[in-house]
């Protein structure tokens, strides 16, 4: 990388971890400025406007949580196997973001009632991943680990209430034992839908 994209990067990387703390609508030139130790104008040389410096801390955030959760994950047998491990390491993301925030939770807030392209920018990145959970549901279905009558969009529901409830509990009300509680939440889940006819149910029961 030449000098321009690596100070890109550095900026980005700060911008992230403020945005993270924040909020996007915290973020401004002026704190990101200060923060690496560089003039307002030298920040525009890299970024055309604030918003522009947004969407592109709002991909970096994206482009992260990929690496961390959907494309280790994808790499596991469809199936059950690869639904549990995108929600492990989707749990694993979020007991680190405690510290920080989500941006998909926190951008949620900040946006539902705020139009523009930062907002459809976020829609289309959470909506992206709902996608690829409801086709893992659907493919677990298919490969008959869940039952024939699951609702995906009623499991991918579901899931989300999980992920959400842990994000409140862990960050806002700090309650110890929140990580293992969404991984009981999960497993009783699963049960529900689960095929009795696949292996690994008949085993549980026996």
């Amino acid at each position: 990388m030449r000098k321009g994209e690596l100070t890109r990067a550095a900026i980005l990387d700060v911008a992230l971890d403020l945005a993270s703390r924040d909020g996007l609508e915290g973020l401004t030139i002026g704190l990101l400025a200060d923060k690496m130790n560089m003039s307002k104008s030298g920040v525009f040389a890299h970024f055309g406007s604030r918003e522009d410096l947004q969407l592109e801390v709002l991909k970096l955030y994206h482009h992260r949580f990929e690496q961390e959760v959907f494309f280790p994950s994808v790499k596991e047998p469809r199936g059950i196997q690869r639904l549990k491990s995108m929600f492990a390491r989707w749990v694993k993301r979020v007991s680190v973001e405690v510290a920080s925030g989500c941006i998909y939770i926190s951008g949620a807030v900040e946006y539902d009632d705020r139009p523009g392209p930062i907002r459809e920018e976020l829609m289309a990145m959470v909506g992206a991943w709902q996608g690829a959970l409801l086709r893992c549901v659907k493919q677990c279905v298919e490969c008959g680990d869940l039952k024939a009558d699951t609702d995906p969009q009623q499991l991918v529901y579901e899931m989300y209430g999980l992920i959400l409830a842990l994000h409140h509990d862990a960050r806002f009300l700090r309650i110890p034992g929140s990580l293992g509680r969404a991984a009981t939440g999960f497993e009783r889940l699963i049960e529900t839908y689960r095929n009795p006819q696949t292996p690994s149910a008949v085993v549980a029961q026996q």
